[in-house]
Formats: structure tokens, C-alpha cells, sequence
């Protein structure tokens, strides 16, 4: 074989690896969420190098070790009576998940409330939760504020954010993905995992769409969906305009505000017609 010959036919196995990545990497359209009343109708692309189980496995193991972790530190549920009113309200946002997306009402839900100064809130793909006391002692929020936080927060699960934004990173990381394929080594979800979760800030887009939903399923569980300008409004005093880093990726106050209120008289009649169940 000649020179000329064996350098054409390494560059075109080059170029059907390449292909072949891009067919792997590649996003397809998915409809993670019914519309709901708000509608959030966005189209979403996942990507098949993060299949929606494995990430839910992995999620579901990185908050088991973080649980352990925080029990050994003492740091977990220590205030009975904070840990029951969290989860009744995570429970009653949870009964209500159905309308955004019925397979959801069968994950394994679980939420706990972790001893930490820092104001913040997670749920993670499968519906691992957490409530840090930073919120709860310093924000001092209503049930319904509470439900406004807790409901932002499922609904970034329901929609899959996490998944997408790392289905985006694999796309534009194509290089890394064609030496993951050649040289037989997987994808790190874990790593990928922790910093969409917990160090990378949420697109603006994300954070609309679960402050929507979330406002739609606090009125669905019976909570007042306005609220959630409310504690929009404790969360900019008490950060002297700078909102904590889970909800800090809107342009501003104003804007945000003026969304959710329009959301909120939105699914007023939502609320209204949960009252009347009680």
C-alpha cells in the first residue's frame, strides 16, 4: 500500500468516525412535558450519549452518597418540624406533577432538608430533593413562597434541564466524543452531572420555564401561585438586589416579576378551583 493510498485511507476512517460521532451525539427532538396552562411548549434535544435512565441512576446515587455524607456532619433533618412541613408541601406539588407529565407521579420521589447557611434548593432527574435551612432562616418564606421555590424546582426536573444541558455540551464537545468512541472510554455523566446540578448557572430559558410550571403546580396543589413574586421580591432584599445563585440567571427583578405575574393570573383559576376541594 502505498504512502499516498494509506494516508487517504486513514483520513477518510477519520472522517466516518467523525460522522459516525455526530450521528451518536447527535440530539433528537423530545417532548419531555405537556404544555400545561402556562404553556411551555418549547421543543427539546436530547442527545442519546445521555440516556434519561442512567442519568436518573446516577442522580439517584449521587444523592444517595451526598445524603450519607451530611448525615455523618449532622447536617441532616435535624428540625423535625421544618422536615414535615417541606414535605407535606413537596407532596402535595408532587400530586399535582401528573399534568405537566403523568410517568413522573411514579419516580421515586424523596426530599430533605439540609443544615446550611447558603439560600438554596435543588431537585435533581428522578426527583432526588433537597431544601437547605439558608432558605427557610433567612428567607423566611410562606408555605406558598415555599411551594413557589419548591415547584421552580421540580419543574427543572419534569423538563429534563439537566439532561438537555449536558445533551448541548456533548454536541459542541464533538472532538472529546470522537476520542471517547476511539479509545472505548464512556461518558463521565457523573461529572457532567454535578456541574450542570451544582456549579453551572441555569439558562435564562430553564429558569423561565421552570418558574412557569412552578407557579402552575403550586396553584394546582393549592397554594396562592402570586406568591412567587413575593418571594422573588424577600429574595432581592434580603441579597441587596442580587438574587441567590439558583435564581440568578434572569436579567433582572423587573423582568422576572412582571413574568410571573402574568403567569400567576394565568392559573388563578387553578387555585381558585383547588380551594374549593378543601
Amino acid at each position: 500500500m502505498s504512502v499516498t493510498f494509506r494516508m487517504l485511507f486513514r483520513q477518510l476512517l477519520g472522517g466516518a468516525a467523525i460522522i459516525g460521532t455526530l450521528a451518536v451525539s447527535g440530539c433528537a427532538s423530545v417532548q419531555t412535558t405537556q404544555s400545561g396552562t402556562v404553556g411551555v411548549e418549547r421543543t427539546q434535544y436530547m442527545s442519546s450519549m445521555v440516556p434519561e435512565k442512567e442519568l436518573e441512576q446516577e442522580a439517584g446515587q449521587q444523592y444517595s452518597d451526598l445524603i450519607q455524607k451530611a448525615k455523618a456532619q449532622g447536617a441532616l433533618d435535624r428540625n423535625a418540624s421544618q422536615v414535615s412541613r417541606v414535605r407535606t408541601i413537596s407532596q402535595r406539588l408532587i400530586a399535582q406533577v401528573g399534568a405537566f407529565r403523568p410517568d413522573a407521579a411514579n419516580w421515586d420521589w424523596e426530599v430533605h432538608v439540609l443544615s446550611s447557611d447558603e439560600v438554596n434548593a435543588w431537585c435533581m432527574p428522578g426527583g432526588k430533593m433537597a431544601v437547605y435551612t439558608g432558605l427557610l432562616t433567612q428567607i423566611k418564606p410562606t408555605d406558598a413562597e415555599l411551594a413557589a421555590v419548591m415547584g421552580h424546582e421540580i419543574a427543572h426536573a419534569l423538563r429534563e434541564h439537566a439532561r438537555e444541558r449536558m445533551s448541548q455540551q456533548m454536541v459542541t464537545n464533538v472532538g472529546l466524543s470522537v476520542l471517547s468512541i476511539a479509545t472505548g472510554v464512556s461518558t463521565d455523566l457523573g461529572s457532567k452531572l454535578t456541574d450542570v446540578m451544582f456549579t453551572l448557572p441555569n439558562s435564562r430559558t430553564h429558569e423561565s420555564e421552570a418558574d412557569m410550571m412552578g407557579v402552575e403546580l403550586a396553584a394546582r396543589a393549592g397554594y396562592d401561585p402570586r406568591a412567587a413574586v413575593t418571594l422573588w421580591q424577600k429574595m432581592g432584599t434580603a441579597s441587596s438586589g442580587a438574587p441567590p445563585e439558583f435564581l440568578s440567571t434572569h436579567p433582572s427583578a423587573e423582568t422576572r416579576i412582571s413574568e410571573l405575574q402574568a403567569a400567576s393570573e394565568r392559573v388563578m383559576p387553578l387555585y381558585d378551583q383547588a380551594k374549593g376541594k378543601k
